[in-house]
């Protein structure tokens, strides 16, 4: 009973930590990317918005950064101090793929992110956005590496068990294993609509607060725009994800899905509560077939249940089915939620000029010919992207168990052989600890954005100038 309560803490312990960290990547991945379109945008034209609204979010970068380093080295303390066993069984394979990352990204990162942060006014423009270009890179071959480890669990190959310990034989089967390109680019997705409704939500809440600056509405129109093109995208990868999943690890989308026989005509249920020891689904509301549909391409394609999967001695190998069924729900849920917002707001936009809204109707037409209950919308879909890329995690990583690494060890194997009391100890720990941090982290948000809707956004370039020479200080070309 003591193993068991380590295992559960320790898995606890884990998302936690994982919950906490993968916040701050998911919004610096793409937002160095939407830095260095600022950044250029600012050369190309010479108006001086561009250059405010980098001021701004650079800001947020580096804060965010800085969360995503100090969270990430906390996190990979747990490999040692929880799970023993992962690095003793799969470590050749683990610890070369997390080297690299540092190797190559993080050293990256290190090197250029000082000018990025305080280079406006000290090197040429050039260099300026180069340094920027570089930490964006950077960011994006990080996610790369901790994606490609991730895919290797889920779908292992390149590799062989000699003495229970895993040994490498082609790296690149390694790298490239079959859900690397599909994770990775889900990923990338997911960060840049996290990054879309941010910018968007922000500057939505500056309107609110009665900022009519120019860089606000540059904002706003990006982050709408961003979001309205990126989420067909997603929803497209987001099938083809599926689909590979379908083909390595069936029981996962059984759970997702709530199968639990198989056979053709699946339902697509809306809603149901998976009930794990009758097993079937309570209160069921579903469209017929469609489960068939999406995952097969045809009605009548059949689609393996969750009892397929399970041992000689009735135990389930398969994952536990209420949070992998609502997680996928809710990650799918926020999805469509943005692409209602995103295209209603960029169809408004573009009929702005068409809609010729009366100028004294102030209480309805908002922001770039946004209506008002739209701009407040905005504002809590400002994290939306939290919502659905945490949602996503859920479902891809409880969806991977019983297993750690799929068909290779199971998460029981790697856990380590210490007091749950302990695990618990540091458990609370890190809950109180990652609540007070995430509160400021918002709380910071908040500030900058009443900071700039007051036009007291402070320069983050060479505070010695005079006005005039830091306008000139940031001409392009210099």
């Amino acid at each position: 009973m003591e193993a068991l309560d380590t295992l559960i803490f320790s898995r606890i312990q884990f998302a936690a930590n994982i919950s906490f960290h993968i916040l701050f990547p998911t919004i610096t991945i793409a937002l160095g990317w939407a830095l260095l379109f600022f950044r250029v945008r600012f050369a190309q034209t010479g108006d001086i918005k561009w250059m405010n609204v980098y001021r701004l979010w650079v800001k947020v970068f580096a804060l965010s950064f800085a969360m995503g380093v100090v969270s990430g080295i906390t996190m990979s303390f747990q490999f040692g101090t929880n799970w023993p066993g992962f690095m003793e069984t799969v470590g050749n394979i683990a610890g070369p793929l997390l080297a690299y990352e540092v190797l190559t990204a993080f050293f990256l990162e290190a090197a250029f992110i000082g000018i990025m942060l305080f280079g406006f006014s000290r090197v040429p423009g050039w260099l300026h956005i180069l340094a920027t270009f570089l930490v964006a890179f950077g960011t994006t071959v990080s996610a790369f590496w901790i994606i490609v480890l991730n895919s290797w669990m889920h779908t292992p190959q390149g590799f062989e068990m000699i003495d229970g310990v895993a040994h490498a034989t082609d790296w690149f089967a390694i790298v490239f294993n079959p859900s690397m390109p599909y994770r990775f680019v889900h990923m990338l997705l997911a960060s840049g609509l996290t990054v879309a409704f941010l910018l968007a939500g922000v500057s939505a809440f500056r309107w609110l607060l009665g900022d009519r600056a120019a860089d606000l509405r540059a904002t706003l129109k990006v982050g709408l725009c961003l979001g309205a093109l990126l989420i067909p995208v997603q929803i497209y990868m987001g099938d083809m994800h599926g689909l590979n999943t379908l083909e390595h690890q069936p029981q996962k989308v059984a759970a997702m899905e709530g199968i639990w026989e198989t056979g053709p005509h699946q339902p697509l249920l809306l809603f149901a509560l998976p009930d794990a020891e009758a097993r079937e689904n309570r209160f069921e509301v579903g469209i017929p077939s469609v489960a068939s549909l999406i995952l097969t391409h045809h009605a009548d394609g059949v689609v393996q249940g969750l009892n397929d999967f399970v041992a000689e001695d009735g135990t389930a190998m398969h994952p536990p089915v209420l949070p992998v069924f609502w997680s996928f729900r809710t990650m799918v849920g926020t999805g469509m939620a943005m692409l209602a917002v995103s295209w209603l707001s960029v169809f408004l936009m573009w009929k702005r000029r068409r809609l010729h809204p009366d100028p004294h109707a102030k209480r309805w037409f908002a922001a770039e010919g946004l209506p008002r209950p739209l701009i407040w919308l905005l504002v809590p879909m400002t994290f939306s992207g939290w919502v659905a890329t945490l949602a996503g995690w859920y479902t891809t990583e409880i969806g991977r168990q019983p297993w750690l690494v799929q068909g290779v060890m199971t998460t029981e194997m790697a856990v380590a052989d210490v007091p749950a009391p302990m695990v618990a100890s540091t458990l609370a720990g890190y809950l109180v600890m990652y609540g007070l941090l995430l509160l400021a982290y918002i709380s910071v948000i908040v500030y900058l954005a009443r900071l700039a809707a007051r036009g007291q956004d402070a320069p983050a370039y060479d505070m010695d100038h005079s006005g005039k020479a830091q306008v000139e200080a940031l001409q392009p070309g210099e």
